[in-house]
């Protein structure tokens, strides 16, 4: 979160949000609704244990149950996120707290330890798994707002 009182500088990315490539839209239709919403569960579940956890809302679960709704809508199913909350605006939706490539690092930990298990817990379609964690290399990237600190190195995805 940002510091009460203190001011930091908009940092923006080394990479254009128009380069991310959306995952296949191909995936709700192999998962489903039901296996995306717990798919994005367990890795709520993964953040809380984590040392981003104060980033988050004291309700994980009404956290959890918005992103799953961006994530249906992401591959490919009902658009839920816009249904229920508006436009995502996902990077200005952040802009109030203090993201860093270490805690976008951290988040990525996070998503790798659930999408590890994710063909069989989920029926997620192995073809678009590479894809899929391409786009959140990405796409979490462009999330970063604060710049690196001294001792860290900024690196562009690969």
């Amino acid at each position: 979160m940002s510091v009460p009182g203190r001011e930091r500088e908009i940092y923006i990315p080394p990479i254009d949000p128009r380069d991310i490539a959306s995952p296949s839209r191909e995936i709700y239709g192999v998962m489903g609704e039901a296996n995306i919403v717990r798919m994005i569960d367990d890795f709520y579940r993964e953040l809380e244990a984590s040392s981003l956890r104060p980033l988050f809302p004291l309700d994980m679960r009404a956290a959890a149950l918005r992103s799953a709704a961006f994530f249906v809508g992401l591959l490919g199913g009902p658009p839920l996120y816009h249904q229920r909350h508006g436009n995502p605006m996902m990077r200005a939706r952040h802009m109030a707290f203090t993201i860093t490539s270490r805690a976008r690092e951290e988040w990525l930990a996070c998503f790798d330890r659930v999408l590890a298990h994710a063909v069989a817990r989920y029926a997620f379609p192995a073809p678009h798994l590479d894809g899929f964690r391409r786009f959140l290399r990405d796409f979490s990237l462009w999330m970063v707002n604060t710049a690196p600190e001294a001792n860290e190195t900024p690196r562009r995805p690969d």
